[in-house]
C-alpha cells in the first residue's frame, strides 16, 4: 500500500496489486468507519487500483493511521443485490459468442446467472464498472459517435450500462429501462461501487 498526497485536503491511496485486499474492500472498509463517525472525509472514491479519500484535515496523519490499520470486514454491511431487467438483443451478442465458445442463449445465460460486482464508477455520471464477467471482450476497433441510453454492453472484463446516450467502443449486448443516475434520488447513482448486480431476461 502506498500513499500520496492530492492537493490540500486528499490523499491517494495505491493498492498494491500482489495484497490480498482490494481497493473494493478498503472502500468498503473506509465507508463504514466514515458511516460509524470515526472517519471525517468528505468523499471516498474507488478506482481500480486505487482509492481517493477527499477533504481530509490532516492527509499525513491519516496516511499514518491507515499504514498499519487491521480493519475488521464484519463491520461492511453490503448492500441488498441490485436486479436489473435486459433486453438482450443487443448487435454485438453474435460477436461476443462466437468469442466465448458458445450460443447467443448461452451468453444470454451467463449473463443472466453471474453476480457482477460494481469495482468503480467513472466516465459518466452513474456509469458502473461491473467486475465478474468470464471472459475478456475487445472494445469496437471505432468507437460508435452513439450508444442510446440503457445499453448493456462488455467491453474487457467488465461490463456496463450507459445512463445516457453517448459516444463508446463497448459490445452492446442489451438495454434495459433502468435509470441509471437521478439528481433528485439518495443516492442519486443506482449502482454504487461494492453492490452486487444482477441481471434479469426480459
Amino acid at each position: 500500500m502506498h500513499f500520496r498526497p492530492v492537493g490540500a485536503d486528499a490523499l491517494l491511496l495505491e493498492v498494491d496489486s500482489a495484497s490480498d485486499r482490494t481497493p473494493l474492500d478498503w472502500f468498503a472498509a473506509l465507508d463504514a468507519e466514515r458511516a460509524a463517525g470515526r472517519l471525517s472525509v468528505v468523499d471516498i472514491v474507488p478506482g481500480a487500483r486505487t482509492v481517493l479519500l477527499d477533504g481530509v484535515a490532516d492527509p499525513a496523519g491519516l496516511a499514518a493511521r491507515l499504514s498499519d490499520w487491521a480493519f475488521d470486514p464484519a463491520s461492511v454491511r453490503p448492500e441488498p443485490p441490485l436486479t436489473v431487467d435486459v433486453r438482450f438483443d443487443g448487435e454485438d451478442l453474435p460477436f461476443v459468442a462466437e468469442l466465448a465458445g458458445l450460443s447467443v442463449a448461452g451468453v444470454v445465460g451467463t449473463l443472466t446467472s453471474t453476480d457482477l460486482t460494481v469495482a468503480f464508477c467513472g466516465f459518466a455520471p452513474g456509469f458502473a464498472y461491473l467486475r465478474g464477467l468470464p471472459w475478456n471482450i475487445p472494445r469496437l476497433p471505432t468507437p460508435r459517435t452513439r450508444v442510446p441510453a440503457g445499453s448493456v454492453a462488455l467491453a474487457a472484463e467488465f461490463a456496463g450500462v450507459y445512463p445516457t446516450a453517448s459516444p463508446g467502443g463497448w459490445r452492446i449486448v442489451g438495454r434495459t429501462g433502468a435509470e441509471l443516475f437521478d439528481v433528485a434520488r439518495t443516492p442519486p447513482a443506482l449502482m454504487t461501487p461494492g453492490r452486487t448486480v444482477r441481471f434479469r431476461a426480459a
